[in-house]
């Protein structure tokens, strides 16, 4: 069942693999003024596991940006890094539970297969560092009521398989940390791209094996470009340009659908802000998984 606490607590995750996007921008905006708009809690995490791919900077450069837009969080900033030994402590205790078994299998070898199809499952391969960690799935349906795209209902055994929680790399895999970060966090609301909504069963999955409060979830469109592809640092997509914060800031609450009035484009931020958060009305975004971006109305 969802996390029920009195006190909402929402939480923006980027990763510091360069500098925020427009898209980004936007999931933060959007998860910001549901929390405020719920009088709750905004909090940032930095998900910076996936070493390779991050940026050195990237962290600052994501911090400075939010507060160029007067988005300011609560307490301290929370990094992934910093949290190996608890994955670790969880990690065992799946392990004792013999939800885990190690896999020794390589995309080569799965091909082109979309659900894992189990090869390791019972071969006892033993956990060293040579070894992918997958987390046993069961024939059983995962179902939530997400608060913009209605009932998702997914059976992770046969639309997905047994899935890895620890890379061969030792690098623990995103769909594993959230769950353990949430609950660290105490976030009981997740605000984040409809591109994350078939990976919510996962972590749902997880949260019921670890007996934690599920949140209540929101699954905003996505921002794509003329050609369809989501905006992402993959997609080159330009970061924000942070000379016209204000311009941008009302483009966004366009983009959300917020409708604000004309004579909030040039006011300064925390009265735009001030606005949003009074007038949060995320019901108007439909259930669409994707936005295009304006080609106009962006200043720079």
């Amino acid at each position: 069942m969802p996390n029920n606490h009195s006190v909402y607590i929402g939480r923006f995750a980027p990763s510091p693999t360069g500098p925020l996007h427009l898209g980004s921008l936007y999931t933060a905006l959007a998860s910001y003024l549901d929390a405020r708009a719920h009088g709750g809690l905004w909090r940032l995490r930095i998900d910076d596991l996936d070493t390779p791919r991050n940026v050195k900077g990237a962290d600052d450069a994501i911090l400075r940006c939010l507060e160029r837009f007067d988005l300011h969080w609560d307490g301290e900033v929370y990094y992934q890094s910093r949290q190996l030994d608890h994955y670790d402590e969880v990690l065992s205790q799946l392990r004792q539970q013999h939800w885990l078994y190690a896999c020794h299998c390589s995309r080569k070898t799965l091909g082109t297969a979309t659900v894992y199809p189990g090869v390791c499952r019972e071969a006892g391969y033993p956990f060293d560092d040579s070894s992918a960690w997958r987390l046993k799935t069961q024939d059983i349906f995962i179902e939530f009521d997400d608060a913009l795209q209605g009932l998702v209902r997914q059976n992770l055994a046969r639309d997905q398989g047994d899935f890895i929680v620890r890379r061969r790399d030792q690098i623990i895999a995103y769909q594993f940390a959230v769950v353990v970060d949430d609950e660290q966090q105490g976030v009981n609301h997740v605000v984040r791209g409809a591109d994350l909504l078939d990976s919510t069963p996962k972590q749902i999955y997880q949260q019921g094996l670890l007996a934690y409060p599920q949140p209540h979830y929101l699954h905003l469109p996505l921002i794509v470009d003329e050609h369809g592809n989501k905006l992402s640092k993959q997609t080159l997509a330009a970061p924000v340009d942070d000379a016209h914060p204000g311009a941008t800031v009302y483009t966004l609450l366009v983009m959300l659908k917020q409708n604000p009035p004309s004579f909030l484009q040039n006011a300064p931020i925390p009265e735009q802000l001030a606005w949003a958060v009074a007038h949060w009305q995320p019901q108007n975004l439909g259930r669409i998984r994707a936005i295009e971006s304006p080609r106009s109305g962006l200043p720079g």
